[in-house]
């Protein structure tokens, strides 16, 4: 017999290399046998759901139901994927901004309005924010800009009336288009910031032709058959509120009305409902005044007025 001269390392690398393939031959049989089972179970399953499905054609109907409907939002979900682009810039055309951003006065105001209006605080604190810079400008209280666009459109940036009034503050912008036009035209009026802007400038002019706030807003929301008092007392309502919200002062239930409510004959106005564009069209720019009318201060209260309103005026906002 021969003997085998081999190292003792050799030996145990000859015994080391059988341990290896007897324990892969060992895994290969496990996952045979585990995979064959669960390819048993889940072909098993199967058949059992066709069968059931096949006697019961309601359940089948709403199994098909379930399909088609997932099928149809995949396939919609990659359509708007590609459909819609990506676009980081997008966020230089919002018109809003965080109410922390404001003064404690400015972010009383935007968030109370936010409450009564339903309106997101984010876009409304940079139109508080704008009216109460431009009225600082002009000389009008803030407070009466936001209560005329809150009584206006509720601060809806795309309102229109019947009459063809649009945007914030409700301009006649087929009136005004000439104000619009530094700002890039008529279609601006459905840009907040812009539309609060020319609508101030209209209030101004109104204000300062009729001597007096309350005027002013006959004025401006054009009272040809009436002498304007619902109105006027709204704005002024809301005005006080929002001067008590601005103070952080509770805001009474009741407020006296600016005015009574008083109706006023037509027929002196007939002339001046007949010629309301060119009448509007007629007025100066706002921004020439020399003498803007002041509103009055926030901490005073207007007490209801005795004043006669006046029956041949000229309209300045419908």
């Amino acid at each position: 017999m021969k003997r085998t001269n081999e190292p003792t390392s050799l030996r145990g690398l000859h015994v080391a290399g059988s341990s290896v393939k007897v324990a892969a031959g060992d895994v290969a049989r496990g996952f045979f046998e585990v995979t064959h089972n669960g390819l048993a179970l889940m072909g098993t399953a199967l058949a059992v759901s066709l069968i059931v499905l096949g006697a019961r054609s309601d359940l089948r109907a709403n199994a098909e139901q379930q399909l088609l409907s997932w099928l149809v939002e995949r396939q919609a979900n990659a359509s708007t994927q590609v459909a819609i682009a990506s676009e980081p810039t997008a966020i230089d055309r919002v018109t809003a901004a965080h109410p922390q951003s404001l003064p404690e006065q400015q972010a009383r105001v935007a968030f109370w309005l936010s409450k009564k209006y339903r309106v997101a605080p984010e876009p409304l604190t940079v139109l508080v924010g704008e009216a109460f810079e431009i009225g600082e400008k002009v000389k009008i209280d803030p407070t009466l800009i936001l209560a005329v666009m809150a009584i206006e459109s509720r601060f809806n940036p795309f309102a229109q009336s019947p009459v063809g009034a649009q945007g914030l503050m409700q301009v006649l912008t087929r009136v005004h288009t000439e104000k619009y036009e530094d700002f890039g035209g008529k279609l601006a009026a459905f840009d907040p910031l812009t539309n609060l802007r020319v609508g101030v400038m209209v209030l101004k002019d109104c204000i300062r032709r009729a001597g007096s706030v309350e005027g002013g807003l006959r004025y401006y929301v054009g009272a040809v058959t009436t002498d304007g008092s619902s109105y006027i007392n709204k704005v002024m309502a809301e005005h006080q509120r929002l001067q008590y919200v601005a103070l952080g002062k509770p805001v009474p239930r009741y407020i006296a009305p600016a005015r009574p409510i008083i109706t006023v004959d037509p027929a002196p106005l007939e002339s001046a409902a007949a010629s309301t564009e060119s009448a509007l069209a007629n007025f100066p720019e706002a921004a020439t005044q020399s003498e803007p009318a002041i509103a009055p201060p926030m901490d005073a209260v207007p007490q209801p007025s005795g004043d006669t309103p006046a029956t041949n005026v000229t309209v300045a906002q419908s």
